[in-house]
């Protein structure tokens, strides 16, 4: 996903949370890549619209295998 990039305030402590997981994990090299990431699955999943390449969908399989999700 790229494009024009807009800011999204969310509160400390969950800034925080997600920086530490971000630091424990080589799946995401930002918190921003990990919002991103998990804001582009919810509503991809809600709408029912395909947003990823079969590349990038083998990607994200390839993340969620890592994180025990697969």
């Amino acid at each position: 996903m790229a494009g024009e990039k807009v800011t999204v305030e969310i509160s400390k402590e969950l800034y925080e949370r997600a920086k530490k997981w971000v630091e424990s994990t080589s799946d995401f090299s930002s918190v921003e890549e990990l919002i991103e990431f998990l804001l582009g699955e919810v509503l991809s999943e809600e709408s029912g619209e395909q947003v990823y390449s079969p590349e990038e969908e083998e990607e994200i399989k390839e993340r969620l295998r890592s994180l025990g999700y697969l």
